[in-house]
């Protein structure tokens, strides 16, 4: 979790508003300004986006979820802050203006970011007064879910600034680079536009279409970039011998006239209007809250799929996870809190409620919580133990519906060298209704052999630390009972 509790952002829009979500689902308290009356509202509907997205990427511990509120000033936003992120409008006389007040009433240590996605910093911290503050932190949408901000500092910025912005961001779960020489647009942007030109004039040129074009990307070269990026790939391309080899045999390729590159087409109202056109068909009636929600349902699953591979992007996840779970969730006489889940549309059976096996899946994500507190990562594994759960009981107690959050209370009913028996009780988190309840005997078992045996060393003695804190609870409603009994 970030070491700073307190946040302001300038700018409640698109990138505003990412921002607002990733920093309040690490813990901070923001507040807002942004003068567009209708800035809430529409941030409210960016938010339910964005709490979805981060209750399937993160169903394990997680930090509170952080207070937003809006201001009707600048000033009272920045009141406090321990860093202020400017999300404002691309212009600069604009950015500036607002800069300069944010320096002269946020608190002398704030960090001042800017979100700006082109201007040069040194441009914008012409007018503040502590120029040595401000840092370009430049992501890309949806905050709430990539990963990458590039930093990039002024003439006058201090590098203890980049510094700690480094670690700020990093503690978001995000991936900062330095940015070492302040250019327009920055890296990832310039990249971008490179292969949007090339698109406007494949397009502009009736060579293909918006849809082709995306679909040239997404089924080739795009899978490969979002695990091992551009210059890594060619060197795989390259053979045994490597990058040098691929230089040399397709480096000449790139005077070869095949690309427009140095040119970019006028973009006329007959151009503007035929990719709309297509894009508008593209997307079959699909709104754009609904295509944002695929999108970050996607990325999801793809930030999921390379945490198991422990590789890029899954890597980074995979290390705020295990931060996240190193925090004290629960005082050790108390169930455990550790797993939250967000019913999403696909959990739904033909009733409009969760189905049945979705409760278990929720229900052995919280075991699997529960296991990795107690010490189960890829060493122990690695080492020939494991756990099998043998024996469940459910209880189906309540309806969940679609967007409802879900919050698992975890408790060792008993333990002994090769047993240990868990309890769960799902409950809806805004009522606090219980939903289900699940009881499970699980074996401590040696892998290779396929046979049970006793717990030892650190693993044992977690988990009698454990059950001996969870003696003393009451027993829960509805532990033991077998199918069918009344009462």
């Amino acid at each position: 979790m970030a070491t700073l509790t307190k946040a302001a952002v300038i700018g409640g829009g698109v990138i505003g508003g990412g921002w607002i979500a990733r920093f309040a689902q690490n813990g901070l308290d923001v507040a807002v300004y942004d003068p567009d009356p209708q800035a809430e509202a529409k941030f409210g509907r960016l938010m339910e986006n964005a709490a979805h997205a981060f209750g399937r990427l993160i169903d394990g511990a997680r930090p509170r979820l952080g207070a937003i509120r809006f201001v009707s000033s600048l000033a009272e936003a920045v009141a406090g802050a321990e860093i202020v992120q400017e999300s404002a409008p691309e212009r600069l006389d604009l950015k500036q203006r607002i800069l300069a007040e944010i320096d002269a009433h946020a608190p002398p240590e704030a960090i001042v970011a800017s979100s700006t996605s082109g201007l040069l910093p040194s441009e914008l911290q012409a007018t503040m007064t502590r120029p040595e503050r401000l840092v370009v932190a430049h992501p890309f949408n949806p905050v709430y879910l990539i990963p990458l901000v590039e930093l990039v500092g002024g003439a006058r910025t201090a590098p203890a600034t980049i510094e700690r912005a480094r670690a700020f961001y990093a503690a978001l779960g995000m991936k900062p680079i330095h940015i070492r020489k302040e250019i327009e647009a920055f890296v990832g942007d310039r990249l971008l536009e490179a292969l949007w030109r090339e698109a406007l004039w494949l397009v502009q040129d009736d060579i293909a279409t918006v849809e082709e074009i995306d679909e040239v990307i997404r089924y080739s070269f795009g899978l490969r970039w979002a695990q091992m990026g551009l210059f890594q790939i060619y060197r795989i391309a390259g053979g045994e011998a490597g990058m040098r080899h691929f230089m040399a045999q397709f480096g000449p390729c790139l005077q070869w006239p095949w690309t427009k590159l140095t040119d970019v087409p006028e973009l006329t109202e007959a151009l503007i209007d035929k990719i709309s056109h297509q894009s508008d068909a593209q997307a079959a009636g699909l709104s754009i809250r609904r295509l944002e929600r695929i999108r970050d349902d996607n990325l999801v699953a793809i930030l999921k799929a390379l945490e198991k591979e422990d590789w890029g992007a899954g890597a980074l996840l995979k290390a705020y996870r295990a931060g996240l779970a190193g925090a004290p969730a629960a005082t050790p006489a108390e169930p455990l809190r550790l797993h939250a889940a967000e019913v999403p549309e696909d959990w739904l059976d033909y009733n409009g409620h969760i189905t049945e096996h979705r409760y278990l899946q929720v229900l052995g994500d919280a075991t699997d919580a529960v296991l990795a507190h107690l010490g189960l990562d890829a060493a122990y594994l690695a080492s020939g133990r494991s756990f099998f759960t043998v024996e469940t009981h459910i209880r189906h107690l309540g309806e969940g519906h679609r967007g409802d959050r879900l919050g698992v209370e975890s408790r060792v009913l008993s333990a002994d060298a090769k047993r240990l028996h868990l309890f769960h009780a799902i409950r809806r988190e805004r009522d606090g209704a219980l939903l289900a309840t699940g009881e499970h005997m699980l074996l401590h078992v040696d892998t290779k052999a396929g046979r049970a045996v006793a717990t030892e060393g650190a693993m044992a003695e977690r988990i009698a630390a454990l059950a001996a804190a969870h003696a003393g609870l009451p027993a829960p409603d509805g532990a033991g009972r077998r199918v069918g009994e009344r009462g």
